[in-house]
């Protein structure tokens, strides 16, 4: 996220809500609710402010928003919702690498492996 900031003047971070997350993860998803993840998020200096989206992709609010610069991790660099949208403005797409260790997939599937393991 800092790394994200450093490449515009306000960072705004869209969270998916507790709902789509669950459709697109399954049941057992989220491990954190979304008013949790955003107070942390908020909380971060690199942080100016969060909100939600509660459809599969947010490409409706960024549409409404229209960013300068529009940033995704990579692990979606083949789809970026909200592309054209802020390419036909005039604003820039960047797909930036994610910081190793802070997948939440990650994490669960190490834990669950160290359980079975012991």
């Amino acid at each position: 996220l800092e790394q994200c900031r450093s490449l515009g003047e306000v960072l705004i971070l869209a969270l998916n809500t507790d709902a789509s997350v669950r459709r697109y993860k399954g049941p057992s998803r989220p491990l954190i609710s979304e008013d949790l993840r955003a107070e942390v998020a908020c909380g971060l200096a690199a942080v100016d402010a969060v909100t939600f989206f509660d459809e599969d992709t947010p490409r409706e609010l960024i549409g409404e928003v229209l960013p300068d610069v529009l940033i995704k991790g990579a692990d979606w660099s083949h789809f970026i919702a909200g592309r054209e949208e802020v390419e036909a403005a005039g604003g820039k797409v960047l797909a930036v690498a994610l910081e190793p260790g802070y997948s939440t997939t990650n994490i669960v599937e190490t834990i669950l492996s160290q359980h079975r393991a012991a």
